[in-house]
């Protein structure tokens, strides 16, 4: 199985935090287990040039599948992923207001989507990176040079113009320091209330919704890469005030307990190849 990730070319570090590439074959499809996932605090597009896989939302109860490549908005709920036996997940990861400069749609009109990509980008295009990335075989270093490729050339097709709030968003995702909302409105150059119209704009969640999901997500890779780890030390090194306030955003996030919800994560498809989900 191959669970990694790529730097882009360094030219497309203003909008891309990093490329990720799944790969897994199992022997049959009989006993392919779902991953459950959690919020992100990110923006995606996802090829799937092999097998794709079927997405259920388990609060609102929407359903896709069969999509070979997808714009993913931010997430306020657990997707539970069901995936096909030969898969091969090949996705760019966006740096906080590029996917917004990139299409010029409203981020909040992205939320909790699971979008045709063919719908937003050029679908041939869309048609021929998912072709080359299927001539490329187990190449994934060629994979990567698809898509810088690709994104090299949209960086002239750009809807909207960088931001002072989008570094700031990025500061929010990298750091692990608590910010204050005026704070961030002021280095943005903005008002309070002008940095939050367009923190949602860009980001398509509230600046609060966004830092607890940056915090949460923290705690949820310390676990998986750290196992050993009682919850206390993991909530406190996280920046929560303590293990019930962990609990809290646990509970609002994914609808269960700590314990409750790495229990599910156990079972994920990657944990059958002896790997965990620590990026």
């Amino acid at each position: 199985m191959v669970l990694n990730q790529f730097l882009p070319t360094p030219i497309l570090c203003e909008f891309i935090r990093v490329y990720r590439v799944v790969h897994c074959v199992f022997e049959n499809t009989n006993n392919i287990p779902f991953k459950p996932y959690p919020p992100k605090p990110e923006h995606c597009l996802s090829f799937y040039p092999r097998d794709t896989e079927i997405v259920n939302y388990t609060k609102s109860g929407k359903s896709n599948l069969n999509l070979k490549a997808v714009i993913i908005g931010q997430q306020t709920e657990v997707t539970n992923r069901h995936i096909g036996r030969d898969f091969l997940l090949v996705q760019v990861v966006f740096k906080p207001g590029a996917l917004y400069r990139l299409l010029g749609i409203p981020s909040s009109e992205l939320t909790n989507c699971y979008i045709d990509a063919e719908t937003l980008f050029p679908a041939q295009l869309i048609r021929e990176v998912n072709e080359r990335l299927v001539e490329a075989g187990i190449n994934y270093k060629e994979m990567i040079q698809i898509m810088n490729s690709f994104f090299l050339k949209r960086m002239s097709h750009l809807k909207k113009d960088s931001h002072q709030i989008d570094k700031i968003s990025n500061l929010i995702l990298m750091s692990n320091e608590t910010y204050s909302i005026e704070w961030l409105a002021k280095e943005s150059c903005l008002s309070l209330r002008q940095y939050e119209r367009r923190f949602l704009e860009r980001m398509g969640a509230t600046p609060k919704y966004f830092s607890k999901v940056v915090r949460f997500e923290n705690a949820f890779r310390m676990k998986n890469k750290f196992p050993q780890l009682d919850w206390l030390t993991i909530a406190v090194h996280c920046g929560y005030y303590d293990y019930q306030h962990l609990v809290k955003d646990y509970k609002e996030l994914t609808l269960q307990s700590p314990i409750e919800f790495h229990l599910l994560d156990l079972s994920s498809p990657e944990r059958k190849f002896g790997e965990a989900d620590t990026y």
